[in-house]
């Protein structure tokens, strides 16, 4: 693996497992880690050797400054965002970072907004002909098919959170007064799977595959790489239409009759993207190179099959709330 100049790199969310699991691989790399997130119990401030800082809410207005007067205080080099919902703010700030130096390598904003919306989602890949679920709006209830059965969930959501799967149209009625801004979709059961992706500056995709053979509150607990042409080409597509850039994921389904169907785009790393670097591919290490403005080494990322992941939940630490060693951001303007 090549080396790389060591580099002050400002991870987001680091509470959740994207953020914790980017923030450790970077640290075991060389390089130097603002940890940032809104709870001050986030498991990513207790890594060894980060920098943790507890910050605001991605929607408060007090963020922007904050991770600006942050970045500034710290000479930070670079971000990376672990969660979704911070995508947007940090696009608004851009221009303000990239003034004082710091890099980010994210898409433009309409592609962020389409991969955050559900409902945006799924029409941009209908419009391109990218199968995927079928999709609709809570006041459209009465054009489901009838014995279609249904997953609710929030049209912006993320981690799996807020998902509902029902069988009636009647429940289905109910829970879209109860989850937030819902969609509604078709469930699609078959193989699903991951796709773990880097996308570099000429548009040029690497794809590594992954089952989700057991799947937890929307994170993955086992999986295993494998190669399919027809995903890989058509998580390539999809990558296209909406625009993809840097560090991503994808996730579908093979449906059991050989069909495969596309349901997110995450403008961000996937949780579980420690097993495709141990099958072999430095995503990682390419995708810093690209945020620096170096090249993406495609040769890198190519990984072995057959390589699997386990995960379970453990305690990483206790102890007293009135000892924790966090600090707050600095709360600067707002951009």
């Amino acid at each position: 693996m090549p080396d790389q100049t060591p580099r002050r790199i400002l991870v987001t969310g680091v509470g959740a497992n994207p953020g914790f699991g980017l923030a450790r691989r970077l640290l075991g790399r060389g390089h130097r880690v603002v940890a940032v997130d809104a709870n001050p119990l986030a498991t990513g401030f207790f890594l060894d050797d980060v920098s943790p800082y507890v910050v605001p809410l991605a929607e408060d207005p007090e963020y922007p400054g904050a991770i600006a007067e942050l970045c500034r205080a710290l000479a930070v080099d670079a971000i990376v965002a672990g969660i979704e919902n911070e995508l947007p703010p940090l696009l608004d700030l851009r221009p303000r970072l990239e003034a004082d130096g710091v890099r980010l390598w994210l898409p433009d904003a309409e592609s962020v907004h389409n991969c955050i919306d559900k409902a945006r989602f799924h029409q941009v890949l209908t419009e391109h002909g990218i199968p995927t679920p079928r999709t609709w709006e809570p006041e459209d209830l009465d054009l489901v098919p009838a014995g279609v059965e249904l997953v609710i969930k929030p049209r912006g959501g993320h981690g799996g959170q807020g998902v509902h799967i029902v069988t009636s149209l009647r429940h289905a009625r109910v829970l879209c007064e109860l989850v937030p801004a819902p969609i509604v979709q078709e469930r699609v059961c078959g193989t699903e799977f991951t796709a773990d992706c880097l996308v570099d500056r000429d548009g040029r995709a690497s794809v590594i595959l992954r089952r989700r053979d057991l799947v937890k509150a929307g994170c993955v607990a086992v999986s295993t790489t494998f190669e399919n042409q027809a995903v890989h080409d058509l998580v390539v597509d999809t990558l296209r239409v909406v625009r993809a850039a840097g560090l991503c994921c994808v996730q579908g389904f093979i449906i059991d009759d050989g069909r495969v169907t596309i349901t997110e785009l995450n403008a961000r790393v996937a949780g579980g993207f420690a097993l495709t670097e141990a099958a072999g591919a430095d995503i990682v290490g390419q995708m810093v190179n690209g945020l620096f403005g170096e090249p993406v080494d495609h040769g890198q990322l190519t990984y072995r099959t057959g390589m699997y992941l386990t995960n379970y939940l453990e305690t990483l630490r206790v102890g007293d709330v009135a000892e924790l060693e966090v600090a707050a951001a600095p709360r600067g303007a707002n951009a």
